[in-house]
């Protein structure tokens, strides 16, 4: 069965780079990306395919039935785009100004449909059911995935297999880790209240600068001297605002970032430490410092049965490049919250590019051919799961 899927995965590549190049052409951002939606269930229908719209907000989820009794197996796929000025010289960049799919999601939705398609058209030789999960809003916490798990999407379900094309990786080769694969990602602002006055006194002040300044610079001592060396995470101030003219003091001045981490213990300790630090600096600047602390997705924890499984079922798969273990990444991913319903497994899939520029880059992209190598070991893990 499994060569059978291969060659009409092969056979549907154009239509494949087809689906992925209109998408790239027409992105939405998260919580936004109706006609996206409503593009992938047109898919279905036309396939005459079983799916059921509106799911936890923009989600859609296809079901397709084996002639053979089994197991339920899940796919998912995600397809929002980010808030990022297209900047590639392509023919099928962006049309929307200010939006693109900066980090591979079309690819996903592409490859999932492809292989949705696949499966259909051989669902009379096939065990058990195939649930294919097209999540929105990733990007942008809460997250689609949440909701659509609230909304039914696992009911059912025996375990959940996802992929995340990654264009810094060699292309079509799988990689795979068990345990801690992306991280809990949270965010945090902080708002300095200091006192602003005219830059030719400043002794008359309470600079929100010089102090949002010493608080940037005491952060950074957390990972490096509160954490153990062991553990992993990260603290980055992505953004520092205090708008003034020249010649004035600020008052205030608000940063904003993002702490990573894997262990729970971590997270909570990252997040108690930056409420000290905040309110000693505060102390010693006779200031106000409010913190607000926002977590996010939490860490995407693989589960080693499935994880393994997936390591053997494409070890055996043709055409791919290479099968390597990875190192977790310190990205973020609401995948998470399926791992937490049901087992299961994220895996990368290499798609790096002759021109490879990181995700969220304004320039990103991706080999094409590695939705291939996504979809036959998607397909592969699926059907074999079956046995």
């Amino acid at each position: 069965m499994k060569e059978l899927l291969f060659e009409k995965l092969q056979e549907s590549y154009d239509d494949m780079v087809e689906i992925r190049r209109y998408l790239h052409m027409n992105p939405e951002v998260s919580f936004k990306e109706a006609k996206t939606a409503a593009y992938i269930a047109d898919f279905y229908k036309q396939l005459g395919v079983n799916v059921r719209t509106g799911v936890g907000g923009n989600g859609v989820v296809a079901k397709v039935m084996g002639g053979k009794p089994g197991k339920t197996v899940a796919l998912r796929a995600d397809f929002d785009a980010l808030p990022i000025q297209d900047q590639k010289d392509t023919p099928y960049a962006s049309k929307v100004p200010g939006v693109m799919h900066a980090c591979g999601h079309d690819a996903h939705t592409a490859t999932l449909l492809q292989l949705a398609k696949a499966l259909h058209e051989m669902r009379e030789d096939l065990a058990g059911e195939y649930v294919f999960i097209h999540q929105h809003a990733e990007e942008l916490a809460p997250g689609g995935a949440i909701a659509m798990i609230e909304d039914g999407c696992l009911e059912g379900v025996d375990v959940i297999f996802g992929t995340h094309v990654w264009s810094l990786f060699e292309s079509s080769v799988i990689y795979y880790a068990s345990g801690p694969v992306m991280a809990a990602a949270d965010r945090f602002t902080i708002t300095i209240q200091g006192a602003g006055g005219h830059g030719a006194s400043p002794h008359q002040t309470k600079d929100a600068i010089v102090i949002g300044s010493q608080l940037v610079m005491n952060l950074q001592q957390l990972v490096s001297r509160r954490v153990d060396p062991i553990e992993s995470a990260v603290l980055s101030v992505g953004s520092f605002v205090a708008d003034n003219a020249f010649n004035v003091i600020a008052d205030q001045a608000v940063l904003g970032g993002t702490v990573r981490t894997f262990a729970p213990e971590i997270r909570d300790l990252m997040e108690q430490e930056i409420q000290r630090v905040a309110k000693g600096t505060a102390l010693a600047n006779d200031c106000q410092i409010e913190v607000k602390y926002y977590r996010g997705y939490p860490a995407v924890i693989n589960h080693a049965k499935e994880t393994e499984f997936l390591k053997y079922i494409a070890e055996s798969i043709p055409g791919l490049q290479g099968v390597e273990e990875m190192k977790p990444q310190m990205g973020g991913e609401d995948f998470a919250y399926y791992l937490e319903k049901v087992p299961g497994t994220l895996f990368f899939t290499g798609a790096k590019p002759i021109d490879a520029y990181p995700h969220h880059h304004p320039r990103f992209d991706i080999d094409e051919k590695a939705m291939i190598a996504a979809a036959k070991t998607l397909g592969a893990a699926a059907i074999e799961y079956q046995q």
